[in-house]
């Protein structure tokens, strides 16, 4: 395995599309609907997907795809002192469970706290998806709570489980 974060390039965008497309592709807890098609590809024209309020990159094993990882921010108070990192990963389904979500949870966060000011870069996945939560743990990150009814999917209201982590936690591994 070696796990590498990269831009978006177009082709990605097709890989992501028919791989991400209904449950059985995007996964039990990340299927939210179809969405727009060419949202993703406006931006990328637009921004390469890189921009000041978040951004996407490609995971990939080797030179393969394997899914991909964003980031955007999250106000917890006035915008220019008191905001964060939400992160979120999709890893396609040939690629899940043999470690590439874990490393990748670790390039982001040392690539987010190396060229950003954040302090803090925070997630979120459901209750029921423990292995999530294992990948988070083994990434650094520290289970702070679960908020309830917080996530709209399949006709009803999931609970999260909310997970973070601090510059300082990443400086003292």
């Amino acid at each position: 395995m070696s796990v590498i974060l990269r831009p978006v390039e177009p082709h990605d965008l097709d890989v992501f599309d028919a791989e991400f497309q209904g449950q059985d592709g995007a996964g039990v807890h990340q299927w939210f609907g179809y969405r727009n098609p060419v949202a993703p590809r406006r931006r990328l024209a637009e921004d390469g997907m890189l921009g000041e309020e978040g951004g996407v990159l490609t995971v990939c094993d080797g030179h393969k795809v394997a899914g991909r990882i964003e980031w955007s921010k999250l106000l917890w108070g006035p915008p220019g002192t008191s905001w964060c990192w939400a992160i979120g990963i999709r890893v396609l389904a040939d690629f899940r469970g043999r470690g590439i979500g874990t490393e990748a949870h670790r390039q982001i966060v040392a690539y987010l706290f190396d060229h950003t000011r954040a302090q803090r870069i925070q997630t979120n996945t459901d209750v029921e998806n423990v292995a999530e939560q294992r990948t988070l743990e083994k990434a650094g990150f520290t289970r702070e709570g679960v908020v309830r009814q917080a996530q709209w999917r399949e006709g009803r209201w999931h609970d999260q489980v909310l997970y973070a982590i601090t510059r300082d936690d990443h400086q003292q591994r």
